[in-house]
């Protein structure tokens, strides 16, 4: 589950030809996060292992509401929500009927399904790179200070304030690809999004108060 959840986010590695200074990176995140306090976007993820092999395709939709809240609906393959308030996570596997709940921290840490929602400097937890443009892409690379992250590489593509994709490399070589389209920055978002109620019937592991 936890593997699953680390993978809200990115895949394959691309070559980059071109490097800009390591000011352009800042500059391009600042101009993503600058006055943005909610995120609306459909999304498709790739996930291939380190032979290069799809593994597995999903979709869905994801809500952001910063500082901390966030909502990843995947519904294809199967149904999943992953839902956090800021301070507990809820992930909901329909197929399974079974929800587990922990704290944010313990159940994502600084892994990429925080980073859209958290408010902090990303210089805190990450080395931020610039990779350089790449067909009207401007690239940035975050490089976890954490060796326990669990993951060696974050890569951003911008198009212009827009985030397009966003490619994760985790330590078993295993890579994911997170699309995105439809966005739209600073949508009204209901603070409901941010509410999770159990189905009538799942099996509910919370281990929230022990973390």
């Amino acid at each position: 589950m936890k593997q699953k959840i680390k993978s809200i986010v990115a895949s394959y590695l691309l070559v980059m030809s071109s490097s800009l200074l390591a000011g352009d990176a800042s500059e391009v995140l600042e101009n993503f996060f600058k006055g943005l306090k909610t995120f609306s976007s459909d999304f498709e993820q790739v996930i291939e292992n380190s032979q290069l092999s799809t593994v597995e395709v999903s979709g869905g939709q994801l809500w952001i509401s910063r500082p901390g809240k966030f909502r990843w609906d995947y519904t294809k393959p199967f149904i999943q929500e992953i839902v956090s308030d800021g301070n507990k996570i809820w992930i909901y596997d329909a197929d399974l009927e079974q929800v587990t709940v922990r704290t944010v921290n313990s159940a994502l840490g600084n892994t990429p399904a925080v980073l859209l929602s958290d408010d902090k400097p990303l210089s805190d937890t990450f080395t931020v790179q610039s990779l350089g443009e790449t067909a009207g892409f401007s690239w940035v690379e975050l490089l976890p200070k954490d060796s326990d992250a669990g993951f060696t590489s974050i890569k951003l593509a911008f198009k212009g304030k827009d985030l397009s994709e966003m490619l994760l490399l985790d330590n078993l070589g295993q890579i994911t690809q997170l699309r995105f389209s439809s966005i739209k920055r600073n949508p009204s978002v209901d603070a409901s999004r941010f509410q999770f109620k159990a189905p009538t019937g799942a099996d509910i592991f919370d281990t929230s108060s022990s973390e």
